[in-house]
């Protein structure tokens, strides 16, 4: 468990959520400022900055962040967004106007505003008092977009509570993601660097890190399962198959533990 420097008292609170998340996402990767860096072209340096709060990560990091950590990057990007507007806002904050009022300034004029000022001054005011309902409105939908996200972030936790070990499912709301295979072997088995698992049970409709895993390992075995993208689709389906009939193995198109150990331990067609 990496113990992190205390944030800065003065960030937003919006702003501290989501470098909370990253450093959460961080811990449960295992990974080193450097391995982090490596997985996501982004330096250890700047790793440190934005972990530590002095610095906001663009939206590419945060997003190849989800990647690594194995969260949902729609729920991530939004509180990014968010974080991205305070701290806007917080850069925005200056001296009062009264610094720009010095004793060398120019003397007020005498004469009264001419019509045309006031008309020019109520338009600035319109359009400033505009630009603030917008910017409430926009503020109050995002807030509400990451309420319903929360929710629903919960609602999946407490269901993954009672079946831990089940793998999610394609649904509509899913946003796409491409993965990048890391073939290496180690002590004789082959992996991917988005899952070591052995043994869990995948078929059709299923989707996450396992089965992006075990894309990548029927690409290496030259049974092609289309995009790496972590659903198991008619494709990847389809490849199992003929990897499964090439190794004399039960032809049912679902990676089973004997298809899995196939996958670790073959030798590239």
């Amino acid at each position: 468990m990496s113990h992190w420097r205390e944030l800065p008292a003065e960030l937003h609170p919006d702003v501290r959520h989501l470098i909370v998340r990253l450093r959460r996402l961080k811990d449960r990767s295992e990974l080193s400022k450097r391995g982090l860096a490596a997985k996501t072209g982004y330096s250890a340096k700047s790793w440190q900055r934005y972990l530590n709060g002095r610095s906001l990560p663009p939206r590419e990091a945060v997003e190849s962040m989800a990647g690594v950590g194995g969260d949902n990057p729609h729920r991530l990007l939004v509180l990014h967004e968010i974080a991205a507007q305070r701290w806007s806002e917080g850069r925005a904050i200056t001296t009062p106007a009264t610094a720009s009022a010095t004793d060398d300034g120019p003397a007020p004029p005498e004469h009264a505003p001419t019509e045309h000022q006031s008309q020019g001054r109520h338009l600035r005011v319109a359009v400033t008092a505009a630009a603030v309902v917008t910017a409430l409105s926009v503020t109050a939908a995002l807030l509400l977009a990451v309420r319903l996200t929360e929710a629903r972030a919960q609602l999946a936790d407490e269901r993954a509570g009672v079946a831990a070990t089940a793998v999610a499912t394609v649904s509509e709301s899913m946003v796409p993601v491409i993965y990048t295979c890391e073939l290496e072997q180690r002590d004789g088995r082959w992996y991917a660097g988005l899952s070591r698992t052995t043994d869990i049970l995948l078929s059709n409709t299923q989707m996450g890190l396992e089965v992006a895993e075990a894309q990548c390992l029927l690409q290496r075995a030259g049974s092609e399962p289309g995009d790496i993208d972590g659903v198991f689709g008619p494709k990847t389906r389809r490849a199992v198959e003929r990897m499964q009939k090439r190794g004399g193995l039960i032809v049912n198109g679902v990676i089973d533990p004997p298809t899995w150990q196939a996958l670790r331990e073959g030798a590239p067609q």
